[in-house]
């Protein structure tokens, strides 16, 4: 039997403590539920240093858990070796996108895909937006467009 190729898929944000933690608890319940998390490699990170080291928003992690999808998560910020080790990069808005896009410019040997989440909303809706600033509903919000994004990025990338 041929061994399954593995693939990376680092999920981006501003401050890796909402909406790339919701995209990846939601990837990775979906490989497990799907039976295919072995050829995954999966995780989450920051464009910016705001919340170094600080747990996920209580909110996200309260819409997770409603959603039977646990989450446990450290802050940490993307690296120049996410860029050679991932194979995509998925973020949530046109602001991360220019942020990873000028860090992969400096990178040597850049093989990450580097692309919006969004591009694979069968709704078209390429931004998803930051719940921060919102309430539980923006949060279920964010987490619904995850998981209809990441059901189609799964497809896409089988």
């Amino acid at each position: 039997m041929a061994k399954k190729m593995l693939r990376s898929v680092l999920f981006a944000c501003l401050g890796n403590i909402c909406w790339s933690l919701i995209a990846e608890a939601a990837f990775r319940k979906l490989v497990t539920d799907q039976n295919v998390s072995d050829n995954w490699r999966i995780d989450s990170a920051a464009t910016s240093t705001y919340d170094r080291g600080n747990p996920p928003d209580f909110r996200g992690q309260s819409c997770m858990k409603r959603h039977g999808t646990p989450m446990s998560h450290v802050a940490w910020w993307v690296t120049e070796e996410d860029f050679t080790t991932s194979d995509y990069i998925l973020c949530m808005d046109e602001s991360n996108l220019r942020d990873l896009k000028r860090k992969s410019n400096q990178v040597k040997n850049c093989k990450a895909k580097t692309e919006l989440l969004g591009n694979y909303d069968p709704q078209k809706q390429l931004a998803i937006e930051d719940p921060y600033y919102g309430n539980d509903s923006d949060f279920e919000v964010v987490y619904q467009q995850c998981a209809r994004c990441c059901r189609a990025f799964l497809e896409k990338a089988h």
